[in-house]
């Protein structure tokens, strides 16, 4: 019973350890993110304004971030299930992330203020891209460049990166389009469809392999 205790801890133990306390900080980032976005919505009735109008755009946004954030939190929960453990690498960009995202009650806060203004609306489709992008980049490292999904099928791993590019490609147009450039959403635009295509290919040779 002593020699178990003084048995020093393994790598993949310890990493498993950090990978458990990485995924708790983690989804209390995402609860406070969703829990600020919402203190963040304050409604000023205008003279001549309905309490509909007051209420509308604040709402509507809360609502859009509530979605996105848990669009987020699903991807990032259902990489780290794949995962056996983390490594220095794989935090940081875990941290980066996690930064991006206790960011977006301010950006939330930015554009309820500032509706009028194109630039609230790109600011808030920015860094969405930017934080879709990060997490592609988080799945990248830990599935491709450390292996530390190494149970997960090669197939499904790339159906997944293709999905997160997706996402990134889809809020590029978006903002684009925000900007006044019809082309390059357009241009974008088909880029995502084309990157969507190619994980149903990785998610139908997935579902194939026994």
């Amino acid at each position: 019973m002593t020699q178990d205790v003084e048995q020093p801890i393994i790598d993949r133990q310890a990493g498993q350890r950090h990978l458990e306390r990485l995924v708790m900080l983690s989804d209390g980032i995402f609860a406070i993110a969703i829990t600020l976005s919402a203190i963040e919505i304050r409604p000023e009735q205008q003279d001549g304004a309905s309490l509909w109008q007051a209420w509308a755009v604040p709402l509507a946004i809360y609502f859009l971030s509530f979605f996105l954030i848990g669009q987020v939190w699903m991807v990032h929960r259902r990489i780290v299930s794949h995962l056996r453990d983390i490594d220095g690498p794989g935090t940081v960009i875990n941290m980066l992330l996690l930064s991006l995202v206790a960011l977006v009650p301010v950006v939330v806060r930015f554009t309820i203020t500032h509706p009028s203004q194109g630039q609230a609306v790109i600011v808030y489709a920015l860094s969405f891209v930017i934080t879709y992008g990060c997490m592609a980049l988080l799945w990248a490292y830990v599935a491709f460049i450390a292996r530390l999904a190494p149970e997960l099928p090669r197939a499904a791993a790339r159906e997944l990166l293709f999905k997160l590019i997706f996402a990134v490609v889809l809020c590029a147009a978006a903002m684009l389009y925000l900007l006044g450039s019809l082309v390059g959403a357009c241009v974008f635009g088909l880029a995502a469809a084309g990157v969507r295509w190619l994980a149903w290919r990785q998610g139908r040779r997935a579902a194939t392999v026994p």
